[in-house]
């Protein structure tokens, strides 16, 4: 975390405090709960990282979910940069999505610039936080469309 401001130190912390927390949730109650988190659907998103090959998992909320269109935002609280997961989506878009004990294959993509202006209304609906993230940083925060494969 050397070199990183004090607004980039906060929103790592607190991405890895949700994260952990998240997953010890779903581990000390068997993956029953939380299957919401701040009304939105909680899932998994299993990725290829971009430089190891290896496979890569994270625990999200998806503001918008149905069985054809998964929407997700690649916040990281606000931070400076894009979090892992989207890096490693961008470079290998063949994602694969868990939700409760399910794992489906899934196509993933950046919105354009367009969509995520009309998709932005209703994630921020979901979760003002995001309003709040994209002022905190300087960067365009990715919206992410998955579509089934």
């Amino acid at each position: 975390m050397c070199g990183m401001n004090f607004s980039d130190m906060t929103a790592s912390a607190g991405a890895r405090i949700l994260e952990t927390g998240h997953r010890l949730l779903l581990t000390v109650t068997g993956g029953r709960f939380p299957k919401r988190l701040l009304g939105m659907q909680t899932l998994e998103l299993h990725t290829v990282g971009r430089k190891s090959g290896q496979r890569r998992s994270t625990m999200l909320t998806a503001p918008i979910f149905s069985a054809d269109r998964i929407v997700v935002v690649a916040s990281k609280g606000g931070h400076s940069e894009d979090p892992d997961w989207f890096k490693n989506l961008a470079a290998n878009p063949e994602v694969e999505v868990t939700v409760g004990d399910v794992t489906t294959a899934w196509a993933a993509r950046r919105a354009s610039a367009a969509e995520k202006a009309e998709l932005w209304p209703e994630l921020v609906k979901a979760n003002p936080g995001y309003d709040g993230y994209q002022q905190r940083t300087d960067r365009d925060i990715p919206v992410v469309i998955l579509t089934p494969r």
